[in-house]
């Protein structure tokens, strides 16, 4: 029996408790002032601890925290519409295709972040579309492999492109904001960022949240769903919109950020059970979680900041192998 079933309420307050906890550590832990902790008396002294609390930390980890449950979010979307558990927002074409958005908006439109936003939305539909797409005309293997193959194919042709614009892009002012883009981490997050992400990420969650009871019956067969009652093509496409969208949006501030949407609805689905009303916010809440815990890691241990992709890389890989070996 999963957790969850076992300790009723107990369990969602104390997975609420620990991420309102995670976010509150985060912002007294740093390498100012040393050694690591910005005690909460400091505040009333020093004018720089503040500074750094209010206008670096916080929006660095609400952003984490955003991060975090819109990838969690898209994943366990795309899992459950795609019937596939190994997919997620990195491997369908989605994350390249926000990526070469993002990088093409920064050299041939502009680097304003809602341009961007909009940019890379537009081209992580277009990978998701595409990787759908070409896996329905491939004839090698069974749906989960044929999207899987397909998401790859997708995913290079747009790292094909990122690399194509790196290198026409000017060598003292673009390449260098795009490379540091595409390594993935939150070292430049302003309160500006949140304020033009939030109302991308915020409602597409939220659409996520209130259709999440439909998730289930949406990943059953067409004749199935539409049995009981659903109109599969009009709620998968409003599903696939939403998450996409929330997982776009973050991606254009944060950069490339792997793995948070494949380990962590993994992780959901083994505490609470398969049934998504209940998967799916505990895979928002873990995610954040994950997310703002690998970022508090990056910019705490070492005094040149470890990108936050390379983090989530290490743990969710090291994370999903210790999933795959054992039965919890």
């Amino acid at each position: 029996m999963a957790p969850a079933a076992r300790w009723g309420s107990r369990f969602w307050i104390s997975l609420g408790i620990a991420v309102v906890a995670g976010m509150l550590v985060a912002l007294f832990i740093g390498r100012y002032p040393r050694p690591y902790f910005l005690s909460p008396t400091l505040l009333y002294e020093d004018e720089l601890a503040r500074q750094v609390l209010f206008g670096l930390r916080l929006p660095r980890v609400l952003m984490g925290a955003a991060l975090g449950m819109a990838l969690a979010g898209a994943g366990l979307v795309l899992q459950m519409i795609f019937r596939n558990p190994l997919v997620e927002p990195g491997f369908l074409g989605v994350s390249q295709g926000a990526a070469f958005g993002a990088a093409f908006s920064i050299l041939f439109l502009s680097s304003f972040p809602l341009v961007i936003e909009a940019l890379a939305t537009v081209f992580a539909l277009v990978g998701l579309g595409c990787s759908f797409l070409l896996a329905r005309h491939v004839r090698y293997g069974e749906w989960h492999l044929r999207l899987i193959l397909s998401g790859i194919a997708v995913s290079a042709l747009f790292a094909t492109g990122v690399g194509l614009l790196k290198y026409l892009a000017d060598p003292l002012r673009q390449l260098p904001e795009i490379t540091f883009w595409l390594l993935g981490g939150l070292w430049g997050i302003s309160w500006d960022d949140v304020l033009y992400v939030m109302p991308f990420v915020v409602p597409a969650l939220v659409i996520c949240l209130l259709m999440r009871w439909r998730l289930n019956v949406l990943s059953l067969e067409d004749e199935t769903a539409f049995s009981l009652g659903a109109a599969p093509v009009r709620e998968r496409a409003a599903l696939l919109t939403a998450a996409v969208a929330a997982a776009a949006a973050v991606i254009s501030a944060a950069g490339l950020v792997g793995w948070i949407g494949l380990i962590t609805p993994h992780v959901a689905r083994r505490l609470t059970g398969a049934e998504a009303h209940r998967a799916l916010p505990a895979s928002l809440l873990l995610g954040a979680l994950f997310t703002v815990g690998c970022d508090t890691v990056a910019r705490s241990l070492i005094a040149g900041e470890i990108p936050l992709g390379i983090l989530t890389s290490f743990f969710g890989a090291t994370g999903f192998a210790f999933l795959m070996m054992h039965k919890l």
